[in-house]
């Protein structure tokens, strides 16, 4: 069984080692070495305590292992009242294709910013696009191409 629970403190390093781990072992296809490194070094401890000042956050946990296997957050785009976006969405590899990416989705699109929101938006990174686009998200402004962070922007209308 997995568990779904709110972020707290206490997870940031689980929830670091987890995208550092995903990054290396899955988005390694998609990127090169120096853009993983980037990222890695971008997304320590200090990331995500910051990020869940501002989003919900959410982890999923193996409740045989007590492992973090997934997060994703959710909060306004930009300051927005109608309008969210969704972050670090990341399924640890030993858990890919089981159903975790999808439990994320449901509960981030149950949440308070979701459901308020007329339009949500995602940078998806190519690792994730097929997945995005079957979850109902399309590119945004008709751009099906990477900018220049290496993401895809997605959106979805509520």
């Amino acid at each position: 069984m997995i568990q779904c629970r709110r972020f707290i403190n206490e997870d940031a390093r689980a929830v670091s080692e987890l995208v550092r781990t995903t990054l290396k072992e899955t988005n390694i296809k998609d990127y090169s070495q120096e853009y993983i490194e980037d990222q890695v070094r971008q997304m320590d401890e200090n990331f995500f305590i910051e990020r869940a000042q501002f989003t919900n956050c959410y982890v999923f946990v193996d409740e045989n292992t007590k492992d973090i296997i997934g997060t994703g957050s959710i909060g306004p785009y930009w300051g927005s009242e109608n309008e969210s976006s969704l972050f670090t969405i990341f399924v640890s590899p030993a858990y890919q294709e089981k159903g975790v990416g999808k439990r994320i989705m449901e509960t981030l699109e149950s949440d308070e910013y979701f459901i308020r929101a007329s339009r949500i938006e995602i940078p998806a990174s190519i690792t994730a696009l097929n997945f995005y686009l079957n979850m109902g998200y399309g590119f945004k402004d008709d751009v099906g191409e990477v900018d220049e962070e290496g993401l895809y922007r997605l959106e979805k209308f509520n």
